[in-house]
């Protein structure tokens, strides 16, 4: 498959915008939805991995990135709604939803609310366990969980959480706030739960529940990764989720 050259749209929708990259062409349809903090580019090399078999939908949520700073924080329910009207307005559903971090929970949010829009989930590192959902005891997660990274890992992830702006405490709360797990009972698309094996923030138990209550989810680890799994050599990542898709269409024929 020929790759195309990408193609930046900037999109508004009830008063908040997103800025989208789009590679590749045809189909699956791949939207790759970041974490607290990040941007589009940090998914460089699961794009140009994904963009290879498919097109690649790469946002900035609002705030975050190249997208200006809403007049209100979203909630992950409205984010989800903003990506549903920008998926309907380029005609790219049903699509793959993959989330990362917190947009596990936005790509959740956008499959059981716009069902029609998504065709497979997959979420990597999904947040928050009821454990956790207060400031203090993610910042600690996360910060011993980066401790033995890459520079490249480091350096890509503080860019993105300078670009977040002055109210990134807001969107921390809009994350924390949020209920993923009563969401998880209502996806009825086949769905991957996929974890680096050493991450910090997102414990083991919490990951295997949350595909445990999914109906039908599958469980993956990466061996040797951490929660920035997708940026960190996304190559693993792509991987499992190549065969993810791979099987659920013949599970599908």
């Amino acid at each position: 498959m020929s790759e195309s050259a990408p193609v930046i749209v900037e999109f508004t929708h009830a008063g908040a915008t997103l800025i989208a990259e789009e590679r590749g062409d045809g189909r699956p349809v791949f939207l790759l939805i970041h974490g607290i903090g990040m941007g589009r580019k940090v998914f460089d090399g699961l794009v140009d991995i994904l963009a290879t078999h498919g097109r690649v939908v790469a946002i900035d949520q609002p705030g975050y990135g190249d997208a200006p700073e809403p007049p209100r924080t979203l909630t992950m329910e409205r984010t989800a709604d903003l990506l549903a009207a920008y998926l309907r307005s380029r005609d790219h559903g049903p699509v793959v939803a993959i989330g990362h971090s917190m947009g596990t929970q936005i790509a959740t949010e956008l499959t059981v609310r716009h069902p029609a829009l998504v065709e497979r989930l997959v979420l990597v590192a999904p947040t928050v366990d009821p454990s956790a959902r207060r400031l203090a005891p993610q910042l600690w997660r996360l910060l011993r969980d980066l401790a033995p990274e890459k520079p490249l890992v480091l350096y890509r992830g503080g860019r993105e959480y300078l670009r977040a702006g002055p109210n990134l405490r807001r969107k921390l709360h809009a994350m924390l706030v949020h209920r993923p797990e009563f969401a998880y009972p209502r996806v009825a698309v086949p769905t991957l739960v996929l974890r680096g094996a050493d991450d910090r923030v997102c414990p083991r138990p919490w990951c295997t529940e949350v595909a445990e209550t999914i109906p039908g989810a599958q469980y993956l680890e990466v061996p040797g990764h951490r929660h920035e799994t997708m940026i960190r050599e996304p190559r693993e990542a792509a991987v499992r989720i190549l065969a993810f898709l791979a099987r659920a269409a013949d599970g599908a024929a």
